[in-house]
This record gives structure tokens, sequence and C-alpha cells, in this order.
């Protein structure tokens, strides 16, 4: 089992977010990322809560580790050109020193696509839209001049240059849509994320993405499947009541809905929950966390679960 950190840009300092970058650069996680949004989403209703763009975060987390994976999960297709993408994605690639991961999702904070002007299609579309950015991506990625007309995107010998670092930018893709998004996943994309989901509806869905893979013919081992989960340990029962309760002060309204997929409970109680998700298939554990940052709750993660689940 590898380990990583997806840690929202928001309602937190620049200088918050780098203690927690070093900590996943030095203690032995594979990988660390940001999210793609406009607004805070630990509560829609208040615009006026902080967060930091995508983009500028991402190249940020480059600059500031050396060795973790670089990522962000995830883009949505509706906020930027293929174009400005590609260009972002090589940049961050060249100052991490080969180490960006592009993680793709077709959205769905229709509140602040719509206070920023961003056009905000129907579900179907922003599915389209994905798959088609997906696929010039890599060509891009790849060096060719591309020509492409699509529906939503349109390029003309469109090239990008310098070209990664590394042999294969990796594209991700996010998302559990059983008849659209996972076969999107098993056509394109070389990672599958999926968030807060428990370990029996995990395997649900990494099943239906072993189908999809059957009918692409496409080998399902070339596709990384990961999961993000919250973080509720403590050292004994009275501390995890607390962090779970802290929960919501970190999740707002969201609260209830990710429940599911929280790791809660003492280390030996979190080791066996991570089991239960490497049996349904999950490669890694990714920790989704959220300010304000329980840093007790993470060095306890570091020292006693990690070792155990690597045993």
């Amino acid at each position: 089992m590898r380990f990583g950190i997806h840690a929202g840009p928001q309602d937190c300092s620049i200088d918050d977010l780098r203690r927690l970058w070093r900590i996943a650069d030095e203690q032995g996680f594979h990988w660390c990322s940001v999210w793609d949004h406009l607004y805070s989403v630990s509560d829609l209703n208040d615009p006026a809560k902080p967060a930091f763009e995508g983009v500028a975060s991402m190249a940020a987390l480059a600059a500031e580790t050396r060795r973790v994976r670089v990522g962000c999960l995830v883009f949505c297709v509706c906020y930027r050109s293929v174009g400005s993408l590609a260009k972002a994605a090589v940049t961050v690639d060249h100052l991490s020193g080969g180490r960006c991961e592009l993680g793709l999702g077709a959205g769905w904070n229709e509140i602040e696509s719509r206070a920023f002007g961003v056009p905000f299609p129907p579900i179907r579309d922003r599915l389209d839209q994905l798959e088609e950015q997906a696929i010039v991506l890599r060509r891009l990625f790849e060096g060719e001049r591309v020509t492409f007309a699509g529906r939503h995107v349109q390029l003309v010998d469109a090239l990008c240059l310098p070209r990664p670092l590394q042999p294969r930018l990796r594209i991700w893709i996010g998302g559990q849509g059983e008849r659209r998004l996972l076969r999107i996943v098993a056509r394109h994309a070389d990672g599958w994320n999926v968030p807060f989901l428990a370990p029996e509806v995990f395997l649900q869905r990494n099943r239906v993405l072993d189908q999809w893979c059957e009918r692409e013919e496409r080998d399902p081992h070339a596709i990384t499947r990961t999961v993000n989960l919250g973080l509720a340990v403590g050292a004994d029962g009275g501390a995890v009541r607390r962090q779970e309760e802290n929960l919501r002060l970190m999740f707002g309204p969201m609260t209830d809905f990710i429940r599911p997929g929280v790791l809660v409970g003492t280390p030996p109680e979190v080791i066996e929950r991570i089991g239960a998700y490497a049996d349904g298939g999950a490669e890694w554990v990714i920790l989704a966390l959220r300010a304000p940052f329980d840093w007790e709750g993470l060095e306890l993660f570091v020292r006693e679960v990690m070792p155990a689940c690597r045993a």
C-alpha cells in the first residue's frame, strides 16, 4: 500500500500548506495533491472564505518538495482551455523534476462557475469534454502536432513544447459514474481516483472499471486504483471521539456525506479499515485532509499506521 496526502488549498495560510507538503515529502508519503476550486467548498454559502487557485498551488507544491508525486485531484475541464492546461502540466513537470501527475474531472461546483462567468454545461456535455481533453492531452504530451475537431475541443496544428521531463506524464481521471465516467477511465486514464467511498462500494466500482477495461480491450493493471479518505485517528477512544467531532469543522455540511469514507478509530482499527480497501482493489490510500489540519492525528498515522500497512 502506498499513501498520499490531498489537501484543498482553502481555509488556511500558505504556511499551513507548506508545512503539510513538507510532512508529505519527508515522512514517506508517495503522493501529494491539491484541488481545483475558485471558492472554498467547506461552506458553499460563504464565498468570503479564502481559497487559493489550483495551478498556482500545484506549482508551489512542486517547488516546495523534492520526492513526492505532485498532483491535482482534479482539474475541472470547464475552467481552462486544453492548451493552457497542457502547458501548465508540462511547466509543473519541469519545476518538479518530472513528478507531475495530471488529474481531470467533469466538475460539480456550479455555484463558483456561475459566480465567475464560467460556462457549466450539463453533465453529459462535461463528460464529452472530459474525454476529448484526455485524448488531446495525451497526444500533446507525446509531442504530436495535433489537429482535432471535437464538439468541445478544437485544435489546429497545435504543439506543446517543451515536452514533459518524464517519459509518460500520467493522466488521472476522478469520479465513479458507472455508465460513462468509468468507461472513459478504461479508455484513457493511467490512474483512477474516487473520494469517500466505503470499502464495499469501492470494490463494486472497481469491478465495474475492470468490466469496462475488458470491453475496451485495455489491460486493467495499466490503471492505478486509488481512494481518497478522511482521517479521524486517535490514541484511544476519547481521542477518536474528539477527532470525529472535529470533522464537522473541516467538512461542514458535507460531513455526513463523506463519513463512509473516513478512517475512524485507533491505529489498529484504522489499519484494519485500510486492509478492507486493499482487499477491494485500492493500491493507494490518499488522506483527504482539510483545514484546520489535525497535525497530531497525522503524526500518529505516520508513526503507527503507515509502517504496519507496509509490513
